[in-house]
């Protein structure tokens, strides 16, 4: 590319040399000219520099897009680890809950056996009380009997009577 340039330069070279203002109202030509050349050893002198420039500029972005695609994939493999971690967690809390369900369940069983239990335990205690109570209110009874019919004059019973009546109010 430097070559061609550079011959086309060397021919328009000439032209701009030898071109006379006679005849020629405007320069529009030798300016052209003169700007081809300009822009030939411009681009002879900085043609590498640019070259290595864009070539730097380009490594550079290239560097930024890896950095930014390692990023990239860093973060999608925390959110895909954080997505399996969710997913874990949520099996857990359904085990936690099935668990939870199966102790409200025994704790249910134990609560209600215990009533049971302590509901049985009241029957027997309230039967036992009641044959106690019976028990002292015959007792009662039989000592009123008793009382009275001692104490009282009128009444005159042989030690059989006696047992006999007695034995009648306890039965």
């Amino acid at each position: 590319m430097k070559k061609r340039l550079l011959l086309l330069g060397l021919a328009l070279a000439p032209m701009a040399l030898f071109a006379s203002s006679e005849g020629a109202e405007t320069d529009i030509v030798q300016r052209t000219v003169n700007f081809v050349i300009f822009a030939g050893i411009l681009w002879y002198l900085l043609a590498d520099k640019l070259k290595a420039f864009f070539a730097d500029r380009t490594a550079s972005i290239q560097a930024e897009l890896d950095k930014v695609q390692d990023t990239l994939k860093a973060s999608q493999d925390k959110v895909d680890d954080a997505a399996k971690k969710l997913e874990e967690a949520k099996v857990l809390a359904a085990e936690i809950v099935e668990g939870a369900k199966a102790d409200i369940d025994s704790v249910k069983a134990k609560v209600t056996q215990a009533v049971e239990n302590e509901i049985a335990n009241l029957n027997r205690g309230f039967d036992e009380r009641t044959k106690v109570e019976t028990s002292k209110a015959k007792r009662e009874i039989v000592s009123e009997i008793l009382n009275e019919l001692l104490s009282s004059d009128n009444v005159s019973l042989t030690q059989d009577e006696l047992a006999n009546i007695v034995l009648k109010k306890v039965a």
